[in-house]
C-alpha cells in the first residue's frame, strides 16, 4: 500500500502544478489541530486524504481531497465537503446529490495551479474544519 509521503515523493512535477496545489493544500491541513489524515490510494484511480477532526463521531471526514489519477500524465483534483459544513459564496463548486459518502456532497475540481481557486479551496477547508470541530 503507497504511503502519504511515497506518493508525493513519486509524484513528478508537472506543467498543470496540481502537486504544487496538492501539497499546499496538505500543508495546510498538517497545520491544524486535534485532526487525523486518512490516506487511500488506489493507483490508477483516486488518491483519497481525508481529514477527519477529533471530535466527529458520526461522519468519517470533513473533506476529501481526491488527487484523480486516470491519467497519471495529467492528473487533476476533486475537492469535496458535506454540504451543510460550507459555503460557496462564488457558486463554484458544484452540488452532488448523495455523492459525499451518501450524503449531499459539494465538490471543486481544479485542473491546473490557481494561487486564488486554492485560497478560495483553503477557505472552505476552514469553514469545514470549524463545523467539525462543532459537531458529533
Amino acid at each position: 500500500m503507497v504511503k502519504l509521503n511515497e506518493f508525493i515523493e513519486q509524484w513528478q512535477e508537472d506543467e498543470s502544478g496540481i502537486r504544487k496545489a496538492f501539497i499546499q493544500i496538505l500543508k495546510y491541513l498538517q497545520n491544524l489541530n486535534n485532526i487525523t489524515l486518512d490516506f487511500k490510494a488506489r493507483p490508477k484511480i483516486t488518491y483519497s486524504l481525508r481529514p477527519k477532526h477529533n471530535n466527529q463521531e458520526n461522519r468519517a471526514l470533513f473533506a476529501m481531497i481526491d488527487v484523480i489519477d486516470d491519467d497519471p500524465e495529467a492528473r487533476w483534483l476533486s475537492i469535496c465537503f458535506y454540504g451543510d459544513m460550507i459555503s460557496d459564496p462564488d457558486e463554484a463548486g458544484d452540488l452532488i446529490p448523495d455523492g459525499l459518502l451518501g450524503d449531499d456532497g459539494h465538490c471543486f475540481d481544479i485542473y491546473e495551479y490557481n494561487a486564488e481557486e486554492i485560497e478560495y479551496i483553503i477557505t472552505r477547508l476552514d469553514e469545514a474544519y470549524k463545523a467539525a470541530q462543532k459537531s458529533s
